[in-house]
């Protein structure tokens, strides 16, 4: 797909976001990706990277018939968002969801809810099994923010089992690879592994990232164009039911050591602010919290008026055009 260099952009500033977003566990850049409308087309492009795309690159013109097979424009695009934002966004997020955890979390629980309610305007007709789904993502997505994290080998064959899975998560709408990569006791392990360049480890884990994406993907996209409606539904289910991760205020009822030697929560339990201030003796912020999610909401109100009335204007352009 052909785009003007301005559109070009505004994916960087998506890609952007979406890499703002994978620094907070328990929030993907998949939701990011959801909400500014990009999602099917990401899962569509990173599905295309196949061996029949690879093939290309043996005829003639075989690279740019190859980047075009992969839309690599917007692939490009979106990872050069990502890792810009990784390499000055990431610090300010951390920062943010250590010193002002719960705005932090209250943006995002405002920011999930309304993109949820909006996104579900796109499925045109709701019937019982469009229900179903919803219920089926939210009970899977409120589960695994629930279940505690549990002892697993370090064998190389779980490491690469670790890298697809964290990788399918990161895609997934509502839940993060890191959370999930706790989920299955290897976080810290990983970051140890990044931390000492342990090469073996790193290149087991990337290369089932890489198989696990390339898979993932497929699946998802076949998916989406076969079962649009079921599987939309299903993704808002998983979305409501990872709310659980985003609420507020929270006390800590099991830590970990991370790999600089710092005490962070394993397991989380929400509460009201009542009990997050007598438990943990912080001062709650609900106004603010408030504030925070209105904030969330807004944002995606006004997002979604600037696109109605992007898609408006083009709708007219090619009728004039008698396109």
């Amino acid at each position: 797909m052909k785009r003007r260099p301005i559109e070009y952009i505004i994916l960087v500033l998506k890609g952007i976001a979406m890499g703002a977003a994978d620094v907070i566990p328990g929030v993907s850049g998949g939701t990011i990706a959801f909400i500014a409308r990009i999602y099917e087309e990401l899962i569509d492009s990173i599905k295309s990277i196949g061996s029949k795309a690879l093939l290309l690159l043996f005829k003639k013109n075989g690279i740019v018939h190859f980047l075009e097979a992969i839309n690599a424009r917007f692939l490009f695009s979106v990872i050069l968002g990502i890792v810009i934002s990784f390499l000055s966004l990431a610090r300010l997020m951390q920062y943010l969801l250590i010193y002002h955890p719960i705005f932090v979390w209250a943006f995002f629980f405002g920011l999930i809810l309304a993109s949820v309610w909006f996104v579900g305007k796109s499925i045109p007709k709701w019937k019982i099994s469009t229900y179903y789904s919803l219920a089926v993502g939210i009970v899977i997505g409120f589960w695994i923010t629930i279940i505690s994290p549990t002892e697993t080998t370090n064998e190389l064959w779980f490491i690469f089992l670790c890298g697809a899975l964290a990788i399918c998560a990161m895609i997934l709408p509502g839940i993060s690879g890191s959370f999930i990569l706790l989920l299955l006791g290897k976080y810290a392990f990983m970051m140890g592994a990044l931390s000492s360049i342990n090469l073996q480890v790193i290149g087991v884990f990337i290369l089932g990232t890489i198989i696990g994406i390339i898979l993932f993907s497929k699946l998802l996209s076949e998916l989406l164009h076969r079962f649009h409606n079921l599987t939309i539904a299903f993704l808002m289910g998983f979305m409501l039911g990872a709310l659980n991760k985003v609420w507020p205020w929270k006390v800590a009822i099991q830590t970990f050591i991370d790999e600089n030697g710092t005490v962070k929560p394993l397991i989380e339990r929400n509460v009201l602010p009542e009990t997050f201030k007598y438990t943990n003796g912080l001062e709650p912020h609900v106004f603010w919290a408030i504030v925070f999610t209105l904030l969330g909401v807004v944002l995606i109100v006004l997002l979604e008026r600037i696109t109605i009335k992007k898609e408006s204007e083009e709708e007219v352009l090619r009728q004039k055009l008698g396109l």
